[in-house]
């Protein structure tokens, strides 16, 4: 009889790291398939895989992508016939199809119901490829491949009996054919823990020490690259640090050659590429790069934001946004499609447009000079936050279709449907 959950993530647990912990807790049989760096959770066994081998030498480009989704796909087959063979049979399977490994295990358990985590869908137009072309133009390469990225993922997603989408965005840019199957569902944040709260002083690396009061900028870029508007954020720093001369810069990210958005040029980290043409006109003692810190560390900073810059480009709504206004942040935002989803200008937020350099020069000195005029949109935003992403509504929706995937979940009320 199937009983159980099968989560497939290459970086197990993820996504799925609240939703394993719910389902371990309530006493249902979970396990896992992922590479072999996957952390893994407590209580649930992972089967981990190695990838036998790279992509063929001198494949042809758009099939490198496809080739290597579906090496790990084999790979993930041959931890789920392990598993098979020791008598597990999951009810429900709970993958993300992005790297390949859900589109076979069909194969390995053809009873089971299949829940996909739809991420993001690529388009070689109109989302971000192609929507900022000073680091590289749009070439007929990169259109096809964009498309030719979602070959075993769209595979994939012909198999779910229902898929998961965590924005009204992210679901959009799918293939209208899996529209039917869709649920929004946010995996969210902890908004009981992450809130508004009294500044503290916030200590820097060197000693240096940023008092509850001084006008602060904050800005969380995982992988300091242009995909989150780095380099614009960059260019509008001068103007604010000559306008407001007790102004300090936090920064959160780690310094990388390539990000969500590609290679740096040059063969570069994406910070040299866009800060050394500013040297000489940025005043580096006030601009903190801290790298990636512990997460409380992260929340003091938030605490202290006097302005919150958060710019993407039509790609995955990043955590950090749902956790700074759980903070109740003052958010100063790009006028980009995945931000549209939770900020409505000068309501929670601002909304400006992206290469509107002098908007965000003026946005953040205006901030500095009057944080009042902001409280309104603080106290819209953190509403707006336990509204959209409280991680327990995410989890009683994501119960709640399990059950109805037929999950049997000891003590589960099957709460109603919440969708973002």
């Amino acid at each position: 009889m199937p009983a159980g959950v099968l989560f497939v993530h290459n970086n197990f647990p993820a996504q799925f790291r609240h939703l394993a912990e719910a389902l371990v807790a309530r006493g249902v049989p979970c396990r896992a398939i992922g590479m072999a760096t996957a952390p893994g959770l407590q209580g649930v066994r992972i089967g981990r895989y190695d990838l036998p081998r790279g992509s063929t030498p001198d494949i042809a480009p758009l099939a490198t992508r496809a080739e290597a989704d579906l090496i790990r796909a084999r790979m993930a087959l041959e931890s789920a016939r392990a598993f098979k063979v020791e008598g597990f049979e999951p009810a429900v399977i709970v993958g993300h199809p992005g790297w390949g490994e859900t589109v076979l295990l069909d194969n390995a358990f053809p009873n089971a119901k299949q829940v996909l985590f739809a991420e993001f869908f690529y388009h070689g137009r109109g989302l971000d490829i192609g929507f900022d072309t000073e680091f590289g133009r749009l070439t007929d390469l990169a259109v096809l491949q964009g498309k030719a990225k979602n070959a075993i993922g769209a595979l994939a997603l012909t198999d779910a009996d229902a898929i998961v989408a965590p924005t009204r965005f992210q679901a959009s840019v799918l293939p209208p054919v899996f529209h039917p199957r869709v649920r929004i569902i946010h995996e969210g944040v902890d908004v009981d823990a992450i809130r508004p709260g009294p500044a503290e002083p916030f200590v820097l690396d060197d000693g240096r020490v940023i008092a509850p009061g001084t006008p602060v900028i904050t800005h969380v870029n995982n992988q300091m690259e242009a995909l989150r508007g780095l380099h614009i954020f960059a260019r509008a720093l001068p103007r604010l640090l000559a306008e407001v001369p007790d102004a300090q810069v936090l920064i959160w990210g780690q310094e990388q050659t390539r990000g969500y958005g590609g290679e740096a040029p040059d063969g570069k980290t994406w910070k040299q590429v866009i800060f050394e043409p500013l040297e000489g006109r940025l005043d580096l003692s006030r601009i903190h790069f801290l790298g990636r810190t512990p997460h409380e560390r992260m929340l003091a900073g938030l605490r202290l934001s006097t302005a919150h810059v958060y710019y993407t480009y039509p790609f995955v709504l990043s955590w950090s946004l749902s956790e700074a206004m759980a903070s109740g942040c003052y958010v100063i935002g790009s006028d980009t499609a995945p931000v549209r989803d939770a900020i409505k200008d000068g309501v929670n937020g601002r909304l400006l447009s992206f290469f509107d350099v002098d908007a965000l020069s003026a946005a953040m000195i205006q901030a500095c000079r009057d944080p009042a005029a902001s409280v309104a949109m603080r106290a819209a935003a953190r509403e707006t936050a336990v509204a959209m992403f409280n991680r327990n509504k995410g989890l009683a929706a994501w119960l709640a279709l399990l059950a109805e995937m037929g999950l049997e979940i000891p003590g589960n009320s099957q709460p109603d449907r919440f969708e973002f």
